[in-house]
């Protein structure tokens, strides 16, 4: 065992609460930024891991559905105080933003029409295009390293763009591209290096209950969901909330970006809980609060329910993003405490990483289609249908485009990629000269 695992084993529950904490107060800039924090305070800092043994952790967290951040959180935890540990730092990474979005989520539902808010949400949208743009060349850089990884790219985009192929069957076919991609190229490496710091894997060797941890979690997530099915029956409002983000956080692979587009069609077209516009506004907001990306899914099962509430509309859209976000994180628990006893075994497996690498080329396609249905939805007012055999799109008027928004996404562009500012400077400058604009017109 390394001096740092050592470390770890020294540090009582209370004193890494509140470094769990104070993470999660300040887990601003999305995935990259909030793992870099976890980095320098868990790695440089208090020394609670060893470099190794976080990169493996991280590994390991960016090959699951859901957020990784909040899972190489979790995670962490679990290796210093088990599911205590786990459990007290995911909900400390989580709870913060997730509060924070339930205020604005209301304000929004409240206020939202009001003429400053629709001023404020132009420069949000605008900056947001900026934004998953840098998402899409970031992914692709990591995530295409083959021509068939391309190849991979492509037909995503195609099939999700052009044909409306349903996500979950993309990121199938991907996965088993990748697999056989890897099985012809390289197939199993059977003597990759094993890790030589066993720190980590202590706990997992001795874990006899995967099974059992399995099973829990499966009923913990599941379970009050059925009981709400069974209470309020399939066609009520909070059922369907909690159905369809369940089955969101199966297929979250690759972050909140790569399922961004799946779930805007299917929460938009599919279900008519939200609008275009709010989608795009939920997700700006969702970018200027602490916590995972992801929160987004709580803005719109608050919004979803809120609609369907009447009278009770407040207490509607709590209990909405309330059974979001038990949806969208117990499963996040399910996959740590099932999977991270074998997190250094995983790692050998190569076959399982080429199919994984599939996944994550998919992905690049993925967030392509989303770029692209938001910036159309944003610059654009006006759409007339299109169909040509299997393909149908809703194809931009011309004459409808936004000029102010086409302004405002140059801007936030030239600020991010120009300037390097952060997402929150970007968000900011972009507002900023929404409000200036409508002054002068």
């Amino acid at each position: 065992m390394t001096a740092n695992a050592g470390r770890a084993d020294q540090v009582g529950f209370r004193e890494a609460l509140g470094v769990w904490v104070k993470i999660g107060f300040l887990s601003f800039g999305g995935p990259a930024a909030q793992i870099a924090l976890m980095h320098r305070i868990l790695v440089d800092e208090k020394r609670w891991l060893a470099e190794r043994s976080f990169l493996s952790a991280l590994n390991f967290c960016m090959l699951l559905p859901g957020p990784e951040a909040m899972q190489l959180a979790t995670y962490a935890g679990w290796r210093m105080h088990g599911v205590a540990g786990g459990l007290a730092a995911g909900l400390a990474f989580v709870l913060p933003g997730a509060f924070l979005m339930l205020g604005l989520a209301s304000l929004y539902a409240f206020y939202g029409s009001l003429p400053a808010m629709e001023i404020l949400f132009l420069g949000v949208k605008a900056a947001v295009l900026a934004i998953v743009l840098e998402a899409l060349l970031k992914v692709a850089r990591k995530a295409l390293k083959t021509q068939g990884h391309w190849f991979i790219a492509a037909a995503a985009f195609v099939a999700l763009f052009f044909l409306h192929v349903p996500f979950p069957v993309v990121i199938i076919v991907a996965a088993f591209a990748g697999a056989v991609m890897g099985w012809r190229g390289t197939g199993a490496s059977a003597g990759a290096d094993e890790s030589q710091d066993h720190g980590l894997s202590q706990r997992s060797m001795g874990e006899p209950k995967t099974i059992l941890t399995i099973a829990l979690w499966l009923a913990i997530w599941l379970v009050p969901i059925a009981v709400l099915w069974m209470s309020l029956g399939g066609d009520h409002v909070l059922v369907k909330i909690g159905v369809f983000f369940s089955k969101l956080a199966v297929v979250t692979f690759g972050g909140a970006y790569a399922v961004l587009a799946y779930m805007a069609q299917e929460v938009v077209q599919g279900y008519g809980w939200l609008e275009a516009g709010e989608m795009v506004d939920g997700l700006g907001l969702a970018e200027t609060t602490l916590g995972p990306l992801i929160l987004v899914t709580e803005f719109v099962g608050f919004l979803a329910a809120f609609k369907e509430g009447g009278s009770q509309a407040f207490l509607m859209g709590m209990a909405g993003a309330v059974v979001t976000l038990w949806a969208t994180f117990a499963p996040c628990f399910l996959w740590i405490f099932a999977g991270a006893p074998y997190v250094e075994r995983l790692q050998q497996m190569k076959r399982a990483q080429a199919a994984l690498s599939g996944v994550t080329a998919a992905v690049v396609g993925v967030i392509l289609n989303l770029s692209i249905w938001f910036g159309l939805k944003v610059l654009f007012t006006d759409f007339v249908p299109f169909g040509a055999g299997p393909v149908h799109l809703d194809m931009p008027v011309l004459a409808s485009l936004d000029w102010r928004a086409g302004a405002l996404a140059v801007l936030a562009g030239v600020v991010l990629f120009r300037f390097h500012a952060g997402v929150i400077v970007t968000l900011l400058v972009s507002a900023a000269a929404s409000f200036a604009i409508s002054a002068l017109t």
